[in-house]
């Protein structure tokens, strides 16, 4: 049996469970971000015309944290929101000459490497070497107190390489944004949409769009690397076929997700600071 096939497949469960909850609590908009400060004006002499402005562009608003939380189980609640916000976007509505500021290389690794460490990460990967032991996956592992070890390990290896190539390397190769943005407005099938449709569009660093290389040959990659530490896994192109499709639906099941948080933390009354309703001050 695949162990991947296993864990993306019970990942793929529980987000398209909240997914639904959020998708019924019906389409609403989301608060602008505030425009970007203008420089103040000075008295300084004018530069040289020859100097070129670049135009301006707009951080995206702060992520999540745990202090952004109050209420039960303040640490849990947090540590998975900040997991989901941390490859999501707000788009600010549209001002001319305004874009979101891009992803420098080193900024991408940087978010690949906190996604690797984030403590859900690990836990992710707890799970699943739990799973594959109970199904003694990787019989070469064998059982018992090694073999969940061992299990482990490469389960911890299957998420921090996805990451690495899919959030950093063919992202800086194809100067592509590895984080989703969400849409935040418009009917519920439109952003619903927007989601699904991540798996084929990504946003370059220079604001326009292109087909989602990074994921496809991020995700393939990793797959790949997969084979020469999980013994258990089927060779072929089948197998692998069969492998990347459950990863491609637990990707846009996360997407979907992404776009509904801020529905889905209303809808389950998560008291996040700021989580004002759309269009509210």
């Amino acid at each position: 049996m695949n162990p991947f096939k296993n864990r993306t497949r019970y990942r793929a469960s529980i987000v398209a469970l909240l997914a639904a909850l959020a998708l019924g609590n019906g389409a609403r908009a989301q608060v602008s971000p505030a425009p970007a400060a203008q420089p103040a004006a000075t008295n300084a002499p004018e530069a040289p015309q020859e100097q070129a402005t670049q135009p301006p562009c707009e951080q995206p608003p702060p992520l999540v944290s745990w202090s952004d939380y109050n209420g039960p189980l303040n640490k849990v609640v947090g540590v998975f929101a900040r997991k989901l916000e941390r490859k999501s976007v707000h788009p600010p509505h549209y001002k001319p000459g305004v874009t979101l500021c891009s992803l420098s290389v080193k900024d991408k690794f940087v978010l690949q490497a906190q996604d690797a460490a984030d403590p859900i990460t690990f836990l992710t990967a707890g799970y699943y070497a739990g799973i594959s032991q109970a199904e003694n996956d990787d019989r070469q592992f064998h059982q018992g107190a090694a073999g969940y070890a061992r299990r482990f390990g490469a389960a911890y290896a299957d998420q921090a390489s996805s990451k690495f190539f899919a959030g950093f390397v063919f992202p800086s190769i194809f100067s592509e944004d590895p984080r989703y943005y969400r849409m935040a407005h418009g009917s519920g099938k439109k952003r619903l949409g927007h989601a699904v449709s991540h798996l084929f569009v990504a946003h370059r660093d220079t604001g326009t769009r292109e087909f989602n290389y990074s994921l496809w040959l991020g995700t393939i990659s990793a797959f790949s690397l997969s084979n020469v530490y999980h013994p258990g896994n089927k060779r072929g192109f089948s197998p692998t076929a069969e492998s990347v499709g459950f990863s491609f639906a637990n990707d846009v099941g996360f997407d979907v997700l992404r776009e509904f948080w801020p529905e889905v933390s209303r809808k389950f009354k998560l008291p996040f600071r700021d989580q004002h309703e759309p269009g509210s001050p």
